[in-house]
């Protein structure tokens, strides 16, 4: 990143800032406040951490901890994940609200236990990847009902990428 100038003019100290850094920090800031707000919305009492990038090279825009009952946020990878999909990071609020609504819907999944255990003791390939399609499913149903205003055709779009894995996973298997 290339160091900013900066220039004093009448003790007034302005310093060159790209547009780069200013859209990071409104994203930053608008996400705190779709968060705080889906948070409160849900009434949910999971935890958050807000991170950049997802280790380990996938694109997942988070990500809940049961053992936790923490859902780790990674922007960038939402950003990546806007462009990849929509070509613009203006719908980055909107793809924000719809992945942090589908990670409230692992933390507020009543039967997330009883999958998870389920999906641990599954010896068949098969049944584990619908088990695991299952767990997805149950994530988006909540987010739906969480944000039902959200603008339809974003929603459809990032539930079929997400859930495109699993159903081809499974298809793969029966095939």
């Amino acid at each position: 990143m290339r160091k900013a100038k900066t220039y004093w003019l009448k003790k007034i100290r302005i310093r060159h800032v790209n547009l780069q850094e200013i859209r990071g920090i409104h994203l930053e800031s608008t996400a705190q406040l779709i968060m705080n707000q889906l948070l409160m919305q849900s009434g949910s009492t999971v935890s958050l951490d807000v991170r950049s990038r997802f280790p380990g090279g996938r694109n997942v825009g988070g990500k809940y901890s049961m053992a936790d009952h923490r859902v780790t946020m990674y922007l960038d990878e939402i950003k990546k994940q806007c462009l990849s999909l929509f070509g613009s990071l203006e719908v980055f609020p909107q793809v924000l609200r719809i992945v942090f609504a589908h990670e409230l819907g692992h933390a507020e999944d009543a039967s997330l236990k009883e999958l998870s255990d389920l999906l641990d003791a599954c010896d068949s390939e098969l049944e584990r990847k619908r088990i695991a399609l299952r767990i997805e499913e149950n994530a988006w149903e909540y987010a739906k009902t969480l944000i039902p205003e959200e603008d339809q055709s974003l929603m459809q779009t990032v539930v079929y990428y997400s859930l495109k894995s699993y159903r081809d996973a499974i298809a793969g298997e029966i095939a």
